[in-house]
């Protein structure tokens, strides 16, 4: 039985009011395995009744926690089993009526975004694989609430060359498709390494093959109150004191997340999944993991000696999550996504933060290179050498690596994109000039690292 004091609740409650902490999302997740048809259309309507039927009262349930608890719940979300491994029989066809199908589902139980419009080629690239790809731009062009995610390589079988080319022209192409939106549709298309089964968080949600049929994952968040945190610390606070504080206030925020998650599976009454500990940023201002890089002692993020603040934040996240739940999951450390973090929009704009730097930055945080607004015109051969690089990083040190890049159509370095809530506005990005295209042609699969055979 989880017991909360009263001091808890006072702290939490402070917390909220003035900190913005909040519930990230809470995001169910539903096995479509029994949704596999002969046809697209048959696909989509077993799909869109799967889902609905299993979702209809997380809303309404999350909305009653939301009061009861007085903690904001910012997003409800679906992800799903990944879309190619279900419609193997119909491998051949057109996926984007099935894309259709997940965003009707999406609006009629109210969420605001669904995952799980998603392939697995890390090793090869199968029939049903081979068409999810060839859909994802049509399908996030055609849809609101969709997300799409490809996983092209795990530390256990390398990297997938041919597969980040031919993502790195997928990604290409949905730019075009929506290019009068900012090409948002690649704000909804993710690339990963190393992809895991429970990640609440979008757009790279999806509903592992090792999970129960429908379960409740929830991630937190709270850089605010972090930052406060360490805000409010003596300037002659050493980084031991600093991260026993960010291990502490870690521990709190879990608390909270790991309440809301017990408090939606209870009442849904599905299995409870994970808790993820990720400090997800928002546009707004307060709310940013730049800040607390900068309050832990760098003068603007992307200053030598991010990296280490980065990899201090990381890892007292993690050691005082795992002592609130004992359920952790998904990706679980800090986010750097440029457009959603207002500290780091201004790192860019002052110079500061550069592509190479987020690079160096994704080798210790959760993911990585996300929502990276980059010149229109950059080649895809420069885009899949960007990719290529978040994955190795992921490869070799085994964990969890992706790339959300928007070439914004029409855009050049310094012009300014907007996509509007959540996803926030940043600025277009320089890329190098320098082209990988002869690395890129070379195709084939980079072998996994001597460090992955561990049986």
């Amino acid at each position: 039985m989880l017991h909360i004091s009263p001091e808890e609740i006072a702290e939490t409650l402070v917390m909220v009011q003035q900190q913005h902490l909040d519930i990230r999302t809470v995001t169910l997740g539903v096995s479509i395995g029994e949704c596999a048809a002969d046809t697209a259309a048959e696909m989509s309507r077993r799909l869109y009744d799967r889902v609905t039927s299993a979702a209809e009262r997380l809303v309404p349930v999350c909305e009653t926690i939301e009061r009861e608890y007085g903690i904001p719940i910012r997003n409800k979300r679906i992800s799903v089993s990944p879309v190619a491994e279900v419609a193997g029989r119909r491998a051949c066809e057109d996926l984007t009526p099935v894309a259709g199908a997940m965003d009707r589902a999406a609006a009629t139980v109210g969420v605001d975004f669904i995952g799980g419009f998603s392939a697995l080629v890390h090793k090869g690239v199968g029939r049903a694989d081979d068409a999810l790809i060839r859909s994802i731009p049509q399908a996030l062009a055609s849809t609101q609430r969709v997300c799409a995610s490809v996983n092209v390589a795990s530390t256990r079988a390398g990297i997938n060359m041919d597969a980040i080319a031919r993502m790195a022209h997928t990604v290409k192409e949905t730019a075009a498709l929506t290019a009068d939106a900012d090409s948002i549709g690649c704000a909804k298309l993710v690339v990963f390494a190393n992809m895991v089964e429970d990640n609440p968080f979008m757009a790279g949600a999806v509903h592992g093959s090792g999970e129960a049929d429908v379960v409740v994952n929830v991630g937190i968040s709270g850089p605010g109150v972090v930052r406060a945190v360490v805000a409010a610390m003596p300037e002659d606070a050493d980084l031991t004191a600093v991260a026993e504080a960010i291990k502490a206030t870690s521990f709190k925020i879990t608390r909270a997340g790991e309440l809301v998650a017990r408090e939606a599976a209870r009442r849904l009454g599905v299995s409870m999944g994970i808790v993820d500990l990720s400090l997800a940023p928002t546009p707004a201002e307060g709310d940013s993991v730049a800040d607390i890089l900068e309050a832990i002692g760098v003068e603007r993020c992307g200053a030598p000696g991010t990296t280490t603040a980065l990899a201090l934040l990381n890892d007292a996240v993690k050691k005082g999550g795992a002592m609130g739940t004992s359920s952790v999951g998904g990706l679980s450390g800090a986010f750097i996504p440029v457009s959603e973090d207002a500290g780091m929009v201004r790192a860019v704009e002052a110079g500061a933060l550069t592509l190479e730097k987020l690079e160096a930055m994704t080798a210790v945080c959760s993911v990585g290179l996300d929502m990276i607004a980059v010149p229109g015109d950059t080649p895809a051969e420069t885009l899949a050498g960007i990719i290529s690089d978040a994955c190795a990083i992921g490869v070799i040190n085994n964990k969890t690596t992706a790339a959300r890049l928007i070439p914004a159509m029409g855009k050049k370095a310094g012009d300014r994109v907007s996509w509007g809530g959540l996803l926030g506005a940043a600025p277009v990005m320089d890329v190098s000039k320098w082209s990988s295209a002869k690395l890129i042609a070379r195709g084939g699969r980079m072998p996994a690292p001597l460090g992955s055979l561990r049986n």
